[in-house]
């Protein structure tokens, strides 16, 4: 037998489609002739309806296709030999394995073998050894793009079935997928849609341009995994290829949530005056220092005291209070005094808004913070995730 081509290879329905060349030969000693004695006729082609010809089956054969060539004529040699070579379309059973996908290679066999007569009546013995078969092949194979013949090795042996012995002959066929189309069409734009949705992670914080803009690559990503749902094999066990693109989108809505957060904690710096004493201690403090942040926390300034002009005036009553005691309210207030009573009063108003000011500004600060180290995080775990999910994809493909 020799590969002609590897038609189809249907992974839901696990069946390898195939055109071979098949030849068969066997020995008929009531065939003979001297070929002197006959104008030196060594051989004839008659059809086989007068002759006895070997029930041949094949074990892996799932249907019977109505496409191959009816060629009814057989060779007959002086010696007895019997000759038929016909190509065959056969449609059989393989057991696939796309979990490698797009680098997988398949082992399918074709196994050749009677059906009625045991091997007391038939001995099938291979007509070449495996690398004749092979490179008889390779020389006749015609590749449709879709897959490379690696390897056609046969061997034989006998199968035991119901107390009888069969003989038979294995072709094991090694075809290997290509590739070239896949990486092209998916694994790259996959790649590279990775690489755009970590680099949006340096976009500014609290900017629309940056959700706006990790929401397009999921967007895009989905449709790329659409388009990879139509060219990945089905099966019952997912490719390496499809586990990673999950994953991938996974993590793309994750950094996405991440982005929601940090934009809430910037918007609560402007309408929350103070930062949540959880937020303080497990973000500014503990996470801060898991992700080596350097916070110049100063803790002897979170509070502030800020006079309100009820305390203004109380302070300016016991100053007028203490004032006449000690001149015994003989003396008049002069004009200049009320002045710089004034101007005393001012300056604490100043003083006031000057605290205020500063503690928002504190506030924005811790929650700019915060909002800081929540992205980072992110961003840490999903390099993590990536980078561990390329380092598993690799191995595998690599085996």
């Amino acid at each position: 037998m020799s590969l002609y081509t590897v038609v189809s290879l249907d992974t839901s329905q696990q069946t390898l489609i195939t055109y071979t060349w098949f030849s068969l030969s066997w020995e008929n000693d009531f065939i003979t002739w001297n070929p002197n004695n006959f104008c030196g006729i060594d051989y004839i082609l008659i059809r086989g309806e007068n002759l006895w010809i070997p029930d041949m089956y094949i074990y892996e054969m799932t249907e019977a296709d109505d496409k191959n060539t009816v060629i009814p004529y057989f060779r007959i040699e002086s010696n007895g030999t019997i000759k038929s070579d016909k190509p065959l379309r056969i449609i059989s059973s393989c057991n696939i394995e796309i979990f490698k996908f797009p680098f997988d290679i398949q082992i399918c066999n074709l196994t050749f073998g009677p059906y009625v007569h045991t091997e007391k009546d038939i001995i099938m013995i291979p007509r070449s050894n495996s690398l004749e078969v092979h490179k008889n092949s390779l020389d006749i194979f015609v590749t449709k793009g879709d897959w490379t013949l690696l390897d056609v090795a046969v061997s034989n042996n006998s199968i035991d079935f119901g107390g009888d012995t069969f003989s038979k002959v294995t072709y094991m066929v090694t075809i290997k997928r290509a590739s070239v189309v896949y990486i092209i069409n998916l694994i790259i734009p996959a790649c590279f849609l990775v690489l755009l949705d970590i680099a949006s992670m340096f976009i500014q914080m609290g900017t629309e341009e940056r959700l706006g803009f990790k929401v397009t690559i999921v967007l895009g990503f989905s449709v790329l995994l659409l388009i990879l749902n139509d060219m990945v094999p089905n099966s019952d066990s997912p490719p390496v290829l499809g586990i990673f693109c999950t994953i991938s989108l996974a993590v793309m809505v994750i950094s996405i949530i991440g982005s929601i957060i940090t934009n809430y904690m910037l918007t609560l710096s402007s309408t929350q005056p103070n930062v949540p004493q959880w937020i303080k201690i497990w973000i500014l403090k503990r996470l801060a220092r898991v992700l080596l942040f350097k916070i110049p926390l100063q803790h002897q300034h979170l509070v502030v005291h800020v006079d309100t002009d009820k305390d203004l005036k109380e302070r300016d009553d016991k100053l007028d209070i203490e004032r006449r005691d000690k001149q015994n309210g003989s003396v008049k207030v002069t004009l200049e005094v009320k002045l710089l009573k004034r101007l005393l009063f001012e300056v604490l108003q100043i003083h006031r808004e000057l605290n205020l000011s500063k503690m928002e500004e504190k506030a924005k600060s811790e929650w700019y913070l915060a909002a800081l180290i929540v992205d980072r995080l992110v961003l840490f775990m999903y390099l993590c995730i990536v980078f561990v999910m390329f380092t598993i994809v690799i191995i595998v493909w690599a085996k």
